[in-house]
Order: C-alpha cells, then structure tokens, then sequence
C-alpha cells in the first residue's frame, strides 16, 4: 500500500552543492523482527545511500561515541543517560550519504527509521554531527514531532573565548544537508546577537539548499557593512567533520 507523505522540500535549492551525510547511533536492546508503519512513522523505509548496522558487546567492547574524543563532551550534560548507553547490549549505527539532494525526504524518511527504533528498544540516540545525545523523550519532541520540520534543530552553534578577544561561532550539523558549516571569529558583545541572527538565517537558507557564493557580502543591518563569506576546510576537518565558511570583517 502506497502511503501519503508530506514532502520535505528544498524551495532555495540550487543544484551543485555537497553530499547530504547522516550519521546517528542508537544505544539499547532491538528486535530482530522490524514491523515498521510507514504512516505512524512518516516514513518510506531507508533510503537509497543509508545504511543500518547493528553491534553488540560479542564484536566489541566499546561501542562508538561512547569514549574518545566525543564521549567527554557528552557525558556532563547528561551524566545518567550517558552512563546508561554505556552499558546497553546492543548499538544501532545509521549511517550514509545522499547525492546532492533536491529535496528533504531523505531526512525524513531517515528520521522516521531512527525513531522507529527509538521507540522499539532504544535507550538513547547521539548525532555525533551535534555533539548531542538524546533520550527518546527529547529526539521526539525537537527532532520528529515538529511537521513541517524544525531544521534549525538539526544544526548546533557553538561558541569560544578567543585569547585576543571576543568570541568564535562556528556551526556543526550541516553535512546533514550537503551545504557548508559556517564560521566567525572575534566576535565582539555587541555583535553576538546579530551574528546569531545571521548565522540562524544562513542555516535555514542552506538546509532549504540555498548555495553562498565566494566572496558574497553580508547584508544585515545590525551588522556592519563589508563583511563578506569564503570557502575553506575539509571534510575530515574535526572540528566542523565538513568544509566551512569563514565570515570574514571589512
């Protein structure tokens, strides 16, 4: 039986960007048997490009997120939770890449898997691309319920002192839609608002598959006139795992 979704559009897209990478890890204890409802779930199954795979303790002894480099920033936030994955005997894996994608389905269609499993034996889920772990409660209010989605949900801004001064934003999440995250050094008080304005507006652009030219200005009235973006990075680059943008001052 053919199910009716509601279509995740990309009403900026513009054909030429990345690759769309997902990336989610589920910890809990999952079902052989998968009877999933594609209307229940808002779902088409998995996509083209994704893949699940399922660890236990028998293959390895940590599972991924769960020490190294990501595991500490995790764990303060919340303590009880992280301690609880770590334990768990079983580890979904979801993970893939969509071809410059032209529309949003993908996610959703991903989404609504995850939350299947969520729902069926998951204890907690991490998007490494956020440095985020959710219990169940949490993934579904900010990451499934929202219809049409919040995609701004899907992307973290992080900030830093800069030992010269100011602050430094920069962005991660989204390779989830094939765009460039996005970066702004020396960061003054009285910008940071506005620099989160501009960021939270790039961010929607982007993921509705808006492309930022090289060397295109920045227009916002609450900042100053001149600034202008540029291309760099890599994708292997950890502190983004994407290439970036740099907002640079006049």
């Amino acid at each position: 039986m053919s199910i009716d979704l509601i279509p995740w559009a990309r009403p900026q897209f513009e054909a030429g960007g990345g690759d769309a990478l997902l990336f989610f890890a589920l910890y809990g204890e999952f079902l052989s048997s998968i009877e999933l409802s594609g209307e229940t779930y808002r779902t088409a199954g998995v996509p083209e490009g994704i893949d699940i795979r399922k660890l236990n303790r028998s293959q390895t002894a940590e599972y991924p997120f769960t020490s190294g480099a990501i595991g500490p920033l995790l764990r303060p936030e919340q303590p009880d939770l992280f301690a609880q994955i770590r334990g768990v005997p079983e580890c979904l894996i979801i993970q893939g890449s969509i071809s410059d994608p032209p529309d949003l389905n993908y996610l959703r269609d991903t989404i609504g898997v995850a939350t299947y499993f969520v729902d069926h034996g998951g204890v907690a889920i991490i998007d490494p691309q956020q440095f985020k772990l959710y219990a169940p409660e949490a993934w579904r209010k900010e990451i499934f319920q929202p219809q049409p989605p919040d995609l701004g949900n899907h992307v973290v801004i992080l900030l830093s002192d800069e030992p010269s001064g100011g602050r430094w934003f920069h962005t991660r999440g989204l390779r989830k839609f094939g765009r460039p995250d996005l970066s702004m050094h020396k960061v003054p008080p009285h910008y940071e608002r506005a620099v989160i304005e501009m960021f939270n507006h790039f961010i929607l652009f982007q993921a509705e598959g808006g492309r930022i030219g090289e060397g295109e200005n920045v227009r916002l009235p609450s900042l100053p006139p001149g600034l202008s973006c540029h291309h760099g990075g890599r994708h292997d680059d950890p502190t983004y795992n994407n290439v970036h943008i740099e907002v640079r001052w006049p």
